[in-house]
C-alpha cells in the first residue's frame, strides 16, 4: 500500500470506523472521515494526523442524505488523484421494539443501514470505473447469517447490504473494482457498550480493525470475524443443507 492512497470512511467518529481510520493513518494515507458528530470527528482526525496520516478531511454527514453524500464524495475526490478505498461503515444497531406498535424506529434503522450504504458507495463508482480500479468495503454483520431475537430490522439490513455487495462485485468485476463485505461479530464500541446481554467472542476494536484491513488488502470477498463465528456459521449452513436434502 502506498502513502498516497485516498480512503473515505463513514461512521468514523467512533468504533470500527475510527479504528480503521487510525490503522490507515499509520500507513500514511489521505483520509476523508465522515460522521454526524463533527466535534468527535475532529478529535479522531487529529489522532490520525498524529499517527502519520498524510492529510485528513472531515465531513459532517448523515448518510441518509443522498444529495449531501454525493457532494461530499465529489469534494473529496477533487482533492487529488481520485479514490482508492471507500468504507461504508455508518450504521445503527437498535432493537425493533415491536410491542410499541409503531414503525418509525425500525424504519429509521433500515434507512440508515441500507440507504446509508448506497448513498456512500455509489457516488464513487463512476470515478473508479474511469480509473479502472478501486476498493469498496461494506460493513455487514454476523447477523446477516444468524437471526437474532429483538433485532430483526438490524439483521435484515445487514442481509440487504451483503446482497448488494455480492451483486455489485459481479457487476463491476470487469472494471477492476473490488468489493469486500466484512461481517464482524461483537466488537467493543459505543454501540456494544450499551448491550446488557452476553456478547460471545467480544473483540477489541483495534484488533478487529487490523484484521479487517488485512482482509481488504488481500481482496477477501466476504470476511467473517473472529474465526469462531466462521465455524459457527458454516455449521449452521451445513445443518440447513442437510435438512433441505433430507
Amino acid at each position: 500500500m502506498t502513502a498516497s492512497q485516498k480512503i473515505f470512511i463513514t461512521g468514523a467518529s467512533s468504533g470500527i470506523g475510527a479504528a480503521m481510520a487510525m490503522e490507515y493513518a499509520k500507513r500514511g494515507a489521505t483520509l476523508g472521515l465522515a460522521a454526524r458528530r463533527k466535534e468527535k470527528l475532529e478529535q479522531i482526525a487529529q489522532e490520525c494526523l498524529n499517527q502519520g496520516a498524510k492529510d485528513v478531511k472531515t465531513y459532517s454527514l448523515d448518510v441518509k442524505d443522498a444529495g449531501v453524500s454525493e457532494q461530499i464524495a465529489k469534494e473529496f475526490m477533487a482533492l487529488g488523484e481520485g479514490i482508492d478505498i471507500v468504507v461504508a461503515n455508518a450504521g445503527l444497531a437498535i432493537s425493533d421494539q415491536l410491542a410499541k406498535g409503531e414503525s418509525s424506529r425500525i424504519n429509521h434503522l433500515l434507512n440508515t443501514n441500507i440507504l446509508g450504504v448506497t448513498n456512500t458507495i455509489i457516488p464513487f463508482i463512476p470515478q473508479m470505473k474511469k480509473q479502472k480500479k478501486g476498493k469498496c468495503v461494506i460493513i455487514s454483520s454476523i447477523a446477516a447469517f444468524n437471526p437474532m431475537p429483538y433485532f430483526g430490522g438490524y439483521g435484515a439490513s445487514k442481509v440487504a447490504v451483503r446482497m448488494l455487495a455480492d451483486s455489485w462485485r459481479k457487476t463491476l468485476l470487469k472494471h477492476n473494482i473490488q468489493f469486500t463485505t466484512i461481517c464482524p461479530g461483537y466488537v467493543k464500541s459505543e454501540m456494544t457498550d450499551v448491550n446488557e446481554f452476553h456478547m460471545p467472542f467480544l473483540m477489541a476494536t483495534d484488533v478487529a480493525a487490523r484484521k479487517m484491513l488485512r482482509a481488504i488488502d488481500v481482496g477477501k470477498k466476504t470476511y467473517i470475524l473472529p474465526w469462531q463465528w466462521r465455524v459457527i456459521i458454516r455449521l449452521k449452513l451445513f445443518n440447513l443443507m442437510l435438512k433441505l436434502l433430507g
